[in-house]
């Protein structure tokens, strides 16, 4: 990484040569964030209030009987906004994710982090609501600090207790709702409410759960931004000078200069004061440039603005700006690699609207039976055996089902004698039937043909297949 010409540092210092929580004998650094305040903190603190507000309640809402979110992996069935989707609509969530990764690259083209400190579960989770608690309960940091140097004592048993049992009731607050998204609300609550014999496994994953969050926000806290996660280091490769971030401007900063009563400055604006660094949730300091650690949660620049406040300076040495902008006072421009990347989002777009608005309610699977090509039945015809699967994506039932082909030669019968003719909502449904033909009307060995699903006289759906049968007409097999 460069260092800028007057950013006053010496290109001869250690600059940067490791995660800033971990020390020159590789051990980590705790970090004791400072209490932001600021209209940026102000603001995530509304928007976080709205994020959980949606995040505990989509999983009571229900729509036509169905949970509005759910991600249930387990069973292959994911409802979004209460349209259910298969496991053979798959692939459509697949592109929905792809279409997620893009829609993430070009905001950090264009924003850099700005997801991460202001949307990111991990970041509002830590910063909005343990952080929070751990304010209440422990102090600002130096009172952190010093509770961790002190002994054992009364006073560091109770606060350290009810830190633990808060957290703890936290992380099971969050790790259940996590666990409604992927087996659904009314099943949580069947493992909360039953016998416990009836669902060990349900209250394992629910332990598991509460105890990996719980892990996650007492001990692991900022290691998961900056060692797990793995958009720290896509920006990197993402992020341009014409990139807008959280950055400072070391033309009107530097050079630094502690500020001390009824001297006059000559230096400039940045005092060396350090709050920006005490602020720092991942404990960067945002004077060495765009880092990996940083997500962009704007405590810098409330802790900035506030000093600037204090010692009459115009607001914004740290600030949302582009490298383009801080050394050459460019305005932010739409590059052609920003472009590239919008065509390529708008054309995933366009298809996934595609698929997903041409996306049959009904789906039908028809395969041979595996082992058996044809059959001669007892008064000469050809018969080939299939598997029928329907699949009914609606949240409605759905009746007057049946199968044709359009093709007069061949005809269709039933294994048990019948078919069903209604579909209920959000079933699957499998059977199987013969299609039967007069030796005299084939016409070759493998003739394709189609099966049409309808619905009254509405086509549903259609899939082609092929039949088989021993011989041509009139030749000897």
């Amino acid at each position: 990484m460069s260092v800028p010409e007057n950013s006053g540092f010496d290109e001869n210092d250690e600059y940067r040569d490791r995660v800033a929580t971990i020390d020159e004998k590789g051990k980590r650094k705790w970090v004791y964030a400072y209490k932001p305040s600021g209209r940026f903190y102000n603001a995530r603190t509304w928007l976080s209030m709205v994020y959980l507000l949606v995040f505990f309640g989509l999983p009571l809402i229900k729509y036509k009987g169905e949970q509005f979110m759910l991600l249930n992996i387990l069973e292959r069935k994911i409802v979004v906004f209460g349209y259910v989707f298969w496991s053979q609509d798959f692939f459509l969530f697949g592109l929905t994710m792809i279409l997620f990764v893009v829609f993430i690259i070009v905001f950090t083209v264009a924003f850099g982090r700005l997801f991460c400190g202001w949307a990111c579960p991990q970041t509002i989770f830590m910063e909005m609501v343990f952080r929070k608690l751990e304010f209440w309960i422990e102090g600002d940091a130096p009172k952190q600090r010093a509770l961790d140097k002190m002994p054992w004592n009364s006073e560091k048993i109770r606060k350290r207790g009810l830190k633990f049992a808060v957290f703890y009731a936290v992380a099971f607050l969050v790790g259940n709702t996590f666990l409604a998204y992927i087996i659904g609300v009314d099943q949580l609550f069947e493992i909360m409410t039953d016998p416990l014999s009836m669902h060990l496994g349900g209250f394992l994953a629910m332990l598991i759960f509460s105890s990996v969050f719980f892990f996650v926000y007492v001990w692991f806290r900022e290691q998961v931004c900056t060692v797990v996660c793995p958009y720290g280091r896509l920006q990197g490769v993402l992020l341009d000078k014409h990139s807008v971030v959280v950055a400072y401007d070391y033309n009107r900063g530097e050079p630094r200069e502690k500020m001390r009563k009824g001297q006059e400055r000559s230096a400039g604006d940045c005092i060396d004061c350090l709050q920006c660094v005490h602020v720092c949730p991942t404990g960067i300091d945002i004077r060495n440039g765009t880092q990996l650690e940083c997500t962009h949660c704007t405590a810098c620049i409330d802790a900035c603005d506030n000093i600037m406040d204090k010692i009459n300076k115009p607001r914004g040495l740290v600030r949302y700006a582009s490298e383009a902008t801080i050394a050459e006072n460019k305005p932010f421009v739409i590059t052609p690699r920003l472009k590239a990347y919008v065509a390529v989002l708008v054309a995933l777009l366009g298809i996934w609207l595609l698929i997903l608005t041409s996306r049959s309610t009904v789906e039908m699977q028809i395969r041979k039976v595996p082992g058996q090509l044809y059959t001669i039945t007892d008064d000469g015809k050809f018969r080939n055996t299939f598997n029928l699967m329907l699949i009914n994506k609606s949240h409605n039932n759905i009746d007057s089902l049946y199968l044709k082909i359009d093709d007069q030669r061949y005809k269709i019968q039933w294994v048990d004698g019948e078919y069903y003719r209604k579909l209920e909502k959000e079933k699957i449904k499998r059977t199987t039937f013969f299609i039967l033909v007069d030796p005299a009307q084939v016409k070759d060995r493998k003739e394709p043909i189609q099966i049409d699903l309808y619905m009254g006289e509405h086509l549903m759906v259609s899939e082609k297949t092929a039949f088989l049968s021993p011989h041509k007409p009139n030749k000897k097999s």
